[in-house]
């Protein structure tokens, strides 16, 4: 079995080397910006969700390699998912970047245990939060995220 820094390692590379479902959406029913000014990481989130499904999903911005990776891998999760399904994801992996993380409660999260291990850099947990925050915020109608 793979040593799962490694996975982990070659899984933020490669997302953040070639990220998914980067661009913007032009006429977006859904949209927010997120910022986290401790790592400088900027993103810009747009979306569209017709019947409580989320039929397209594109993000840009820049940031460190771990913002990058989760945005990407993020988009790829929710593309085609409920909003329901989305916002349960989304407290999943705030569990798991956290330390909190149970499979019981918060269901599986796919290819998103990768950044299982960002719960022992806590400077990172942030970056990799900040997707998932401005997620939650275009769902909500906040036009700016928190990553609290």
């Amino acid at each position: 079995m793979a040593d799962p820094r490694e996975l982990y390692q070659q899984v933020i590379l490669e997302h953040n080397k070639k990220p998914r479902n980067f661009g913007k959406i032009n006429g977006c029913t859904h949209q927010a910006e997120g910022h986290n000014p401790l790592c400088g990481d900027q993103l810009q989130l747009t979306l569209i969700v017709q019947e409580g499904i989320i039929e397209d999903i594109q993000f840009e911005g820049r940031g460190c390699a771990i913002d990058v990776s989760s945005a990407s891998l993020m988009t790829t999760a929710v593309k085609g998912k409920t909003v329901k399904d989305t916002l349960n994801l989304i407290q999943g992996f705030r569990a798991l970047v956290r330390g909190e993380w149970n499979p019981a409660t918060h269901g599986d999260l796919g290819k998103l245990v990768v950044f299982h291990g960002v719960k022992d850099l806590p400077v990172r947990v942030k970056c990799a939060v900040l997707p998932w925050a401005t997620l939650q915020s275009a769902l909500d109608g906040s036009p700016i995220a928190s990553t609290e």
